[in-house]
């Protein structure tokens, strides 16, 4: 036993369970200067959560204050990828997991849309290359 344990700390009633919230309300104040600058200047922002050190609760605070939108994606690409928007347009959670169901990944991107939705130009090109293959004389007398 250390001396130290011998100390009390007292954490005045006074002090609202908010307060005690070590990074969500710095967090949020983050997010909103990020919202703004998305709405203003088109300028997106990527906050990695997993960098950040919550307290036991602080996360799930963050979170639940966030909320939920009414958008909802999954992936399924080595791993399942959960996207999500808050109930504040333009800002979004995502999620990402290994194949374990482990999170490799905890994020808020405060954008349009997150970066993992949109299509890539290779896709984009591999997508025009199959649809042209689709499309030969066989494929459109099936849909003739």
């Amino acid at each position: 036993m250390s001396i130290l344990d011998n100390i009390p700390v007292h954490i005045p009633s006074s002090v609202s369970t908010a307060d005690r919230a070590y990074n969500t309300l710095p967090l949020l104040h983050e997010i909103r200067h990020a919202l703004e600058r998305l709405s203003r200047e088109g300028e997106s922002t990527i906050l990695d959560l997993r960098a950040i050190p919550f307290p036991p609760g602080d996360e799930q605070r963050l979170l639940d204050y966030l909320g939920t939108g009414e958008v909802e994606a999954q992936l399924h690409a080595l791993g399942n990828s959960l996207i999500r928007e808050t109930r504040y347009s333009g800002v979004w959670v995502v999620e990402h997991k290994n194949g374990d169901d482990e999170r490799v990944a905890l994020q808020i991107e405060i954008t349009s849309v997150p970066a993992i939705l949109r299509a890539q130009p290779e896709d984009i090109e591999e997508g025009l290359n199959r649809l042209t293959a689709s499309l030969s004389a066989d494929v459109k007398e099936d849909l003739v």
